[in-house]
């Protein structure tokens, strides 16, 4: 008998703890340390040490007291915490935008959740080449039949699930594509905006080097802030917007020329 499963036990109870955490925090959207410890019955320089290690790894922000999983302005929040949100708009949008591809075509897919919901339909248009800097699409596409994937490489973000930097940048120039198609964390004066530069950077990349570009936006995209711009709306040849959309944000995108595609909800 070996003297490791007190560790390993150890090892399992913090995994458990940390886990239940994150859940917790993600369902309310933020929570008072004092609670947290007082909720799972442990010390706050427990609750303290869990919420270091979550943060590092991009799950969990940790700011004056408070956990919490909401992006803001400057962070954007973890892919784990997005993918839970506006999952039926987000369907609803990756359907809309499978009208958009041909068989045959070259296309790049963004690291935002609402594209990643296209992963699964995307057989149903092969052959296609997918290129991405997303390590979630490249897992979920590896191997199916008919998918040429192109995986771009760089410096690896934890919290996105995604390469991005100068040799993704690299990568991408040497590539044409057919269609872009992406998403934003924000919609500011008809402008796209992305928290962080690095992702901006990859993604006008992307941008610069399709043919077509088409967005994905839910509705709570217009009701956000973001620093870093990254295109005009003018810019895009689609935007595929959920039926939830206020129809003044419609009405006025039209205005200016834009092709805008409203996503039917769920039958």
């Amino acid at each position: 008998m070996t003297d490791t499963l007190p560790g390993d036990s150890r090892q399992s109870r913090q995994l458990t703890r940390q886990r239940a955490i994150t859940e917790a925090v993600m369902a309310e959207g933020a929570i008072r340390i004092e609670q947290l410890a007082e909720r799972f019955e442990i010390s706050l320089m427990t609750v303290h040490r869990d919420l270091d290690e979550l943060e590092s790894r991009g799950l969990l922000r940790k700011s004056r007291g408070v956990a919490t999983a909401l992006s803001t302005s400057l962070v954007e929040s973890s892919d784990v915490y997005r993918s839970s949100r506006q999952i039926a708009e987000k369907e609803s949008l990756a359907l809309a935008a499978m009208n958009f591809i041909e068989p045959g075509q070259a296309i790049f897919l963004d690291d935002s959740t609402t594209v990643l919901h296209m992963a699964r339909h995307l057989s149903t248009k092969a052959p296609l080449t997918v290129i991405t800097n997303v390590l979630t699409l490249m897992v979920e596409l590896n191997g199916i039949r008919g998918i040429t994937l192109l995986a771009l490489g760089g410096e690896y973000y934890n919290w996105c699930s995604a390469f991005m930097g100068r040799m993704t940048h690299e990568a991408i120039s040497k590539l044409r594509a057919d269609t872009f198609i992406m998403s934003t964390s924000a919609i500011t004066d008809d402008t796209v905006f992305h928290q962080t530069l690095e992702t901006v950077d990859t993604k006008r990349a992307m941008f610069d080097a399709s043919a077509t570009r088409i967005l994905l936006v839910d509705h709570t995209k217009f009701e956000k802030r973001a620093l870093h711009a990254l295109a005009r709306l003018t810019e895009f040849d689609i935007v595929i917007v959920d039926e939830q959309t206020p129809v003044e944000h419609i009405g006025r995108m039209r205005s200016q020329g834009i092709e805008v595609v409203v996503a039917p909800g769920k039958q």
